[in-house]
């Protein structure tokens, strides 16, 4: 008599449970399915047209990235429905080939620069962009910068307008370079903690803060000599854009005074003074002249215009066709961790299986390694080289080209390519290796805490809580020496030069790409258009497409990527005012997020720290 009310049971429990799953099954497709309608209906009806002359407005807020980092959909479509967020990426590829394209398209009449939101972004991605403007100005089309004020970066790509607007109470602010951090050694004195730091190379400063209150003088005379090429370029670029003497650019405090006096204190009268700027205006007059220049909008009051986001969603490159030729592009982009590791960083598994990815595809006939690192896990990046020369023996030549910087493991990576390019900015080098532990047995013991016990060997006794015998210090040391000799054997025979060469420019010393060619370091000056054209002529290519190699994402995340990238458009703008506090914490985050996320299996690091100018 009791089986049967459990008979019962069970049944009512598998009705259930079906009943329930197809519900779910049911609401999820019609969900879904009515926000597929959404998107399908909204990107429909009201696709972005151009008005025959229009301008071309590039509001580059936030930062220029080699490849973007991958982010929740859900929240980058919350965040801002325009494309104006200044925490957003943009991709250094296709805002190039969107000037290129405009150049050639007989409906943009010019190009509005609007770089007010602009973040910090490495000088040698500047100068890429730079390049294209100058390419854009070739086909007579004019280039108009408009900012209400404009920092050092920002000032560097206006300088390629050929006339450039300021807001009567803004301001432009160059101020040079400089390279100055926080020193710890007496603050550890204090609470007691030991940093054990183990290294070679007289200029791998990366750990100088643990072991020093000061700067070091040989990593004085290194930042500076790298400060001074960095900043020759950057005056030699804008002087020559604006046909102004450099030494109009940084002024000193006594010419800076004497110049604000004869501009009345009015920082935009001195910017019209010394040439930096050719217009003060107010947005309204700003809109009055673009008016007159380009032409009146069929609707609205403003002039005629597109905005970047909106042009770049109508030129979206097809796909090729008919060549099957391909020279692979590879992005290895941010720190080198162990791991698979998402789009925006480098991981020792991840990026090793794009290239092996790119070796199995029998379309692509060569590879370009596009490197924007400071290095980072001396594992993670053996293991991306053992794959570079995996290529090369599958009869693949590698061109690795050099972004912002391709330094210590970033030129680990880079050595083995059959050829390298960087451009006159590029940070490269820090050849060197270091390694830390950090010990904590003297202020625990100030607060009455010991740690005792026993094990069977040395390795198993040790703890950051009872310190380092000098044993075990020895034996790390003899491991990062080793890692250095290493290094330096790698450069020397990839780069043909002796133990002896490449150990005078290496010592974890950091060079500009101008250094690095005359140093040997690197085959050519040139950007990822010459690398791609010096790897199709390394394959024998006379007629080939380019192909970015990226991680894919399953058809799920696809689907939810590209439906919220439509959605996004029409939602509301949200405030991105952050107050200092906010920035200064989201700094520090990011500092122990990117610290904490160092893994190597050895504890050794090939890094450059001195790559953040």
């Amino acid at each position: 008599m009791s089986a049967k009310p459990s008979i019962f049971k069970r049944i009512l429990s598998v009705l259930w449970k079906g009943l329930n799953g197809t519900r779910k099954v049911i609401l999820n497709l019609f969900f879904f399915g009515f926000l597929a309608f959404v998107v399908i209906a909204l990107s429909s009806s009201d696709l972005p047209v151009i008005e025959d002359g229009s301008a071309l407005v590039l509001d580059l807020s936030g930062a220029i990235v080699e490849q973007k980092r991958q982010v929740d959909p859900i929240e980058a479509a919350m965040k801002s429905g325009n494309g104006t967020d200044s925490d957003a990426e943009i991709l250094l590829s296709d805002l190039i080939h969107a000037i290129d394209n405009a150049a050639a398209d007989t409906r943009i009449s010019s190009i509005i620069l609007d770089v007010g939101q602009l973040k910090w972004t490495g000088i040698s991605k500047l100068q890429s962009i730079g390049d294209a403007l100058t390419r854009f100005k070739a086909s007579g089309k004019p280039i108009i910068a408009n900012g209400n004020w404009y920092g050092q970066n920002q000032y560097f790509l206006a300088s390629f307008a050929d006339s450039i607007y300021l807001n009567p109470q803004g301001g432009v602010e160059i101020d040079g370079l400089s390279r100055y951090r926080q020193y710890y050694k007496s603050a550890l004195d204090k609470l007691k903690i030991k940093a054990h730091v183990f290294r070679v190379g007289t200029f791998k400063s990366a750990v100088e803060p643990f072991l020093r209150d000061d700067m070091s003088d040989a990593a004085k005379e290194a930042n500076s000599e790298l400060l001074g090429d960095i900043w020759s370029s950057y005056q030699q670029t804008v002087a020559s854009n604006r046909d102004i003497p450099a030494s109009d650019l940084v002024l000193s405090a006594d010419r800076y005074i004497t110049e604000l006096d004869k501009a009345k204190g009015r920082s935009a009268d001195m910017a019209i003074n010394l040439g930096w700027v050719d217009k003060l205006a107010s947005a309204e007059q700003f809109r009055l002249d673009m008016v007159d220049q380009v032409g009146k909008a069929n609707e609205g009051n403003q002039f005629k215009q597109i905005s970047y986001y909106d042009y770049q969603s109508l030129i979206q490159e097809l796909p090729p066709l008919i060549i099957q030729d391909t020279v692979g592009i590879i992005v290895a982009k941010g720190n080198i961790l162990n791991g698979q590791q998402a789009p925006g960083q480098i991981g020792g598994e991840s990026t090793s299986a794009l290239l092996r990815k790119a070796r199995f595809d029998d379309d692509v006939k060569a590879v370009v390694l596009r490197v924007d690192s400071p290095g980072g896990s001396a594992f993670a990046s053996e293991q991306i080289r053992q794959e570079v020369l995996a290529l090369k023996t599958a009869g693949k030549p590698v061109v690795v080209s050099m972004g912002s910087y391709a330094a210590s493991g970033g030129y680990w990576i880079s050595a083995s390519a059959d050829y390298i390019f960087a451009t006159p900015t590029t940070l490269t080098g820090s050849i060197g290796i270091f390694g830390m532990v950090t010990t904590f047995e003297d202020s625990l013991a100030s607060l009455g805490v010991y740690t005792d016990g026993v094990a069977t060997s040395d390795w198993a006794a040790f703890s950051v809580t009872k310190g380092i015998t000098p044993e075990l210090k020895q034996i790390i040391q003899r491991h990062i020496e080793r890692g250095y000799h290493d290094f330096i054997s790698l450069v020397a025979n990839e780069r043909d030069m002796t133990l002896e060469q490449v150990d005078n420019i290496a010592q974890g010393r950091v060079w500009s790409g101008k250094k690095a060619l005359a140093l040997g370091l690197v085959d050519e000056l040139g950007d990822i258009d010459q690398a791609v054209s010096k790897a199709a002529e390394l394959a024998k290519l006379d007629k080939f497409d380019s192909r970015v190699i990226e991680q894919e994402l399953t058809p799920q995340e696809k689907f939810i990527q590209e439906m919220f990238a439509s959605v996004s458009t029409y939602l509301p703008q949200t405030s991105q005012q952050h107050s200092v506090l906010d920035k200064f914490m989201t700094q520090f985050s990011q500092f122990v997020d990117e610290v904490s996320a160092f893994d190597d299996p050895n504890g050794v690091y090939l890094y450059c720290d001195s790559c953040n100018y």
